[in-house]
Order: structure tokens, then C-alpha cells, then sequence
């Protein structure tokens, strides 16, 4: 007799989590929005608005969303981006580290200036440095894709180089 009721707590609770998974996955805002290529995945945390607006009124827009410039194009590398990416919010956004102000690191740069080169390479195949990557496309052409750079409170900030 005990043992049924433990079975029978044991399904409940599976069922529980099986759905609570579910729901978490399924949820537009939830974990299955970073499985997809929607930028509205990318405006979860709030600290993201300013990159987001700025997208979401620029040029870019029409022809690209997030990861198009900051994730990888191949299957491997662009999951793995993703994934560790992904890993390092959440320690972030967990431990209360959050900047004011989102900065590229070295990886997303150097990934990004690589999807610069793919969409315009007939235009930056002529251009000196680029290629041999001496500069970033976004040294010169830093509010292109999310406008001016904004704090969280949208006030604008002098660029540091």
C-alpha cells in the first residue's frame, strides 16, 4: 500500500515538472525564446532596452536581428556562442553584476566584425586594415546598427574609444 502511494506522489510530481518545463520552454518570454532568433529574447533584462531601441529605430532592423551580427553562422559555433553567452548573463544578472552600460568583450567583437565582413564584403574587401583586422568596422561605424549609445535611462553618452 505505501509503495502505490509513493508511486502515485512520485507521477504527480513528475507530471509537475514535466509541465513546468513545459511551460518554461513554451513560454514566449521564457527559455524557448533564446532557441529562436527573435530579438524580443535579447530585450528580456531591462538592461538590454537601449541596445534594443536603438535596433528597433535603425537601419539594421530591416535586414537583420541580433544574433545576424553577434552569434556565428555555423551550427556548432553559433549554439555554443549562444550557450556561453547565455551562461554568462544569467552569472551576471544572478550575482547583481549588471553594468549600466553593455559593452562588447573581446570574443563578441571580434564575431561581430567577422558578420560585418560576410554582409559587406564587396565593400570592405577595398578598404585597408579591415581585412587584416587592424580595425573594426564599428571603430568608424559604431551607431549604425543600434543607434546612438544610451545608458538604461536613455541619456546619451560621450563614446570612449
Amino acid at each position: 500500500m505505501r509503495t502505490t502511494i509513493y508511486w502515485g506522489i512520485g507521477g504527480v510530481v513528475g507530471i509537475l515538472i514535466v509541465a513546468g518545463l513545459g511551460w518554461l520552454m513554451l513560454n514566449p518570454q521564457g527559455l524557448g525564446a533564446y532557441l529562436t532568433d527573435r530579438p524580443e529574447a535579447c530585450n528580456n533584462c531591462h538592461v538590454m532596452n537601449p541596445a534594443y531601441e536603438g535596433w528597433f529605430h535603425a537601419a539594421h532592423r530591416r535586414v537583420a536581428v541580433c544574433n545576424d551580427c553577434h552569434t556565428p553562422h555555423d551550427f556548432p559555433a553559433k549554439w555554443g556562442t549562444k550557450f556561453i553567452k547565455g551562461m554568462q548573463h544569467v552569472y551576471f544578472y544572478t550575482t547583481y553584476q549588471i553594468p549600466p552600460q553593455i559593452r562588447a568583450d573581446a570574443l563578441t567583437r571580434q564575431i561581430v566584425q567577422a558578420n560585418c565582413i560576410r554582409c559587406h564584403f564587396n565593400t570592405v574587401a577595398t578598404q585597408s586594415g579591415l581585412m587584416e583586422g587592424s580595425r573594426f568596422c564599428f571603430d568608424c561605424h559604431r551607431t549604425v546598427a543600434h543607434g546612438e549609445r544610451r545608458t538604461i535611462a536613455f541619456g546619451t553618452l560621450p563614446e570612449r574609444r
